[in-house]
């Protein structure tokens, strides 16, 4: 039977059919909702108000008894059964900027960079000899002939661009500058002209023209991030080798779901692969329009771009199937996908700009950690060195210069905030630091926005920095459960901690950590420790024994090491061993761009590395079991966190 059905406050109405969900039927009628669980009914970040109607609830999960009473319901959980009239509550927005400014960050070479022998993208001006009577040669054979007189022998053009040569040749009198790429990681040749222009002189970049002066030309290239969370994206002159600015952004696929395998659920509904693929793509659209913009460049200047991320995001950039990534034995479709047309794609570059997604290992270990291998020194680090890539999946690589060893383990969404009752995103507004006090168990909070923002819900470094808090203190034993004290009551949940009462918050609601909330941090430090475990045992070298512990992505960059520590996310070693990076996939990206050297040596990467799969590994599960206690079961491996705790201890009884 057929339905109708308002949606408010907008007032858009729509018919609909029994058995349809309700978050496909707001879809339907252009309503964005939030459903980072892929519609699994798992985050209740798409509740509705149902405020008449029939519809049947086939899940309440996080919703409480007061909220399905007051009409609450999961859009992706609710099934129509009759005419309804539904209010959406405000959608929460990402806030936080991702970037301190606009100033590109600097990137390191390990070579001088000489676009000559470096840049597979070269800009070549030759004069051409018109036809006459006595060489009446065909337009494209003369760009051909030209091109050999430089030394480029055999060039190929692509259909379009031959589509416009003709008329091209005789408006630019016959002298033109082509843009050819000599060659790709997987063609070596022949040469190809990507773009025949008017000739211009090669130059500094557009921004730097003098008024009424000839124009100059650069050539650009992108470096781009494919992250879960954010994409990052680096404009960068490939005349210079200089990084101009930067962009990023979050991810528009969040709204389809927050982890990969949110995401592997909702690309296998139907029309959700393109879904997802369209949302990555616009969102890297976004951040080219805005670099563009910036630099008054046209689309048609970007002419090369490399790309890293995780299997699973480069599988949905490509929208090439994810299923079997997590589908035992867990096989991608491919892990080093071949070139592609810009075009072929919708990224808003040059239609004919060569697109590298760069080699990954397996469905676990992507282009993000090989091309954060390659920037962060680890292959050619003569000490042992761990590289970690802390996020929704913990991604990890042990070795040196003479071998590597890595291993993925899902840590769930906890460390981006959600699966956690007040968690959230790092917007403004998360709390993202507290401190206890001992005596008191009063919190003191730092929020994202300042001091005048009042607190809303928990990132994942403030969560981090609560358990750690509540383990020091005492508030929580070694397992994780809450102990009666002043701020510790029973709710829905079980036991909860009040981080912040509801005269303090935003939204006039208590802000608490509960014990679901607790043990699902306990599980995601768990899984980082276990796979850090499992690669030392698996190789037999002691955890004192690495040198040094590189964390690159966004989310190290706020991450407290002493207190990672303290709730065993990391382990117990000197501080000084550690280092964060930044975003190391964009960084090797880059190097990947500029240098064919480089690109080679994040394929010989992907070849040395060897893959550890943890989920055909009982070692894993022995040691997850292990730590799934505070800091770890065993004290030995937490020195410092077992110290800490008896001086505490000590503390205590002096003063009882």
């Amino acid at each position: 039977m057929q339905h109708t059905i308002r949606f408010e406050p907008d007032g858009i109405v729509i018919q609909a059919q029994t058995g349809d969900r309700l978050i496909d039927v707001a879809r339907a009628a252009g309503i964005d909702l939030n459903i980072p669980c892929g519609g699994q009914g798992r985050c209740g970040r798409c509740a509705v108000i149902v405020q008449n109607g029939h519809v049947r609830r086939r899940s309440t999960l996080r919703l409480s008894a007061a909220d399905v009473a007051a009409g609450y319901a999961l859009a992706c959980q609710t099934i129509l059964e009759g005419d309804a009239v539904v209010t959406i509550p405000p959608q929460e927005k990402i806030e936080r900027v991702l970037t301190t400014g606009r100033i590109a960050p600097p990137v390191e070479l390990p070579f001088v960079y000489d676009p000559a022998r470096d840049q597979p993208i070269q800009v070549i001006t030759v004069q051409l000899d018109p036809p006459s009577y006595d060489d009446n040669l065909d337009d494209w054979g003369r760009v051909q002939r030209a091109l050999a007189q430089v030394g480029i022998a055999n060039a190929t053009a692509d259909l379009d661009l031959l589509r416009s040569l003709s008329r091209r040749l005789r408006q630019a009198n016959w002298n033109v500058t082509c843009v050819v790429e000599l060659d790709t990681w997987d063609r070596p040749g022949p040469p190809r002209v990507i773009e025949l222009l008017p000739a211009l002189t090669p130059g500094p970049s557009p921004t730097l023209r003098e008024k009424g002066k000839e124009p100059a030309r650069s050539i650009y290239g992108l470096a781009i991030d494919i992250g879960t969370t954010s994409n990052v994206v680096y404009l960068i002159d490939l005349t210079s080798g200089k990084v101009i600015d930067q962009a990023a952004e979050y991810n528009r696929q969040i709204a389809r779901g927050e982890d990969v395998i949110s995401r592997i659920v909702f690309a296998a509904k139907n029309g959700g692969l393109d879904e997802l693929q369209r949302l990555v793509t616009n969102t890297l659209n976004l951040l080219i329009e805005r670099l563009l913009r910036r630099h008054h460049l046209t689309p048609e200047d970007v002419v090369k771009a490399t790309v890293a991320g995780n299997s699973t995001m480069i599988h949905l950039f490509l929208a090439l199937p994810p299923e079997t990534i997590r589908l035992s034995p867990f096989v991608t479709t491919i892990n080093h996908p071949p070139s592609v047309y810009a075009g072929a794609i919708g990224l808003n570059i040059h239609p004919r700009a060569t697109i590298d997604c760069l080699p990954g290992v397996a469905s676990y270990l992507g282009a993000d950690i090989t091309a954060g291998v390659l920037s962060s020194g680890l292959s050619e680090a003569p000490e042992l060195t761990l590289f970690m890539d802390i996020g929704t999946n913990g991604e990890m690589v042990l070795g040196n210069d003479s071998w590597l060893i890595g291993c993925a383990c899902s840590a769930g969404p906890a460390f981006e905030g959600a699966g956690i009752l007040h968690g959230m995103r790092a917007t403004a507004g998360a709390i993202e630091e507290v401190w206890i006090n001992s005596d008191t168990h009063e919190p003191t909070l730092r929020v994202i926005g300042g001091e005048s923002q009042r607190p809303r819900g928990l990132c994942g470094s403030g969560l981090i920095a609560l358990v750690s808090e509540l383990s020091v203190t005492g508030i929580i034993d070694k397992a994780g459960h809450l102990q009666p004290g002043p701020r510790v009551r029973s709710g829905e949940h079980g036991p909860e901690f009040v981080v912040a009462w509801g005269s303090e918050t935003e939204d006039g609601r208590d802000i608490v950590l509960t014990a679901p909330d607790i043990d699902n941090l306990l599980r995601a430090k768990a899984a980082i420790f276990a796979g850090i475990r499992s690669l030392t045992t698996a190789v037999g070298v002691d955890l004192a024994d690495v040198g040094q512990v590189l964390i690159g992505g966004a989310f190290g960059q706020y991450l407290n090491i002493e207190k990672a520590i303290q709730i065993g996310l990391l382990p117990d070693l000197p501080w000084e061993r550690y280092k964060f990076l930044g975003n190391t996939s964009v960084m090797g990206a880059t190097r990947a761009l500029l240098s064919r050297s480089e690109r080679k040596r994040i394929e010989d990467i992907a070849r040395r590395l060897t893959y550890l799969e943890l989920s055909a590994d009982n070692r894993f599960y022995d040691e997850f079991t292990s730590a799934l206690f505070l800091p770890h079961t065993n004290e030995a491996l937490f020195p410092s966190v077992t110290r800490m705790s008896r001086r505490d201890t000590e503390t205590q009884r002096e003063k009882g």
